[in-house]
C-alpha cells in the first residue's frame, strides 16, 4: 500500500473499531440490564475485535490510541445521541470537541 492511501485506511479502520467498541459496550449494557449472559459475551467479542482491528495500524502506540480515543469519544456521543436518542448537554460537546482537536494535535503536529 502506498503512504498516500495509508491515511485513509487507517481513518476507516479507526471508524470500524470504534463501530466495534461502541457496540461491544452497548451489547454488554443490554446483558448487564437483563439481556442475560449471551449478550455479554457477544459484546465481548465485538471488544476483542475491536481490539485487534485497531492495532492493525502500525503507528507508534500512544499516537495510535491518542489519535483513536478522539474517533471513539464522536462516535460514542453520536450513537448515544441518535442510538439511544440521549440528550447531550452542551458541556458533553464543548468536552468532545476538546478531545477532537487533542486528536488532531497528535495526528498533524510534528515530531
Amino acid at each position: 500500500m502506498n503512504k498516500l492511501c495509508l491515511p485513509l485506511a487507517a481513518w476507516l479502520i479507526f471508524l470500524a473499531a470504534a463501530a466495534l467498541e461502541v457496540g461491544g459496550d452497548a451489547i454488554i449494557r443490554r446483558g448487564l440490564r437483563g439481556g442475560g449472559w449471551l449478550w455479554i459475551a457477544a459484546g465481548g467479542c465485538l471488544l476483542a475485535a475491536y481490539g485487534f482491528a485497531v492495532n492493525t495500524i502500525r503507528w507508534d502506540f500512544s499516537k495510535l490510541i491518542g489519535v483513536y480515543v478522539g474517533v471513539f469519544a464522536l462516535t460514542s456521543v453520536l450513537v448515544g445521541r441518535i442510538g439511544f436518542n440521549e440528550q447531550v448537554p452542551a458541556t458533553t460537546w464543548v468536552g468532545l470537541a476538546l478531545i477532537l482537536v487533542g486528536g488532531l494535535v497528535i495526528q498533524f503536529g510534528t515530531n
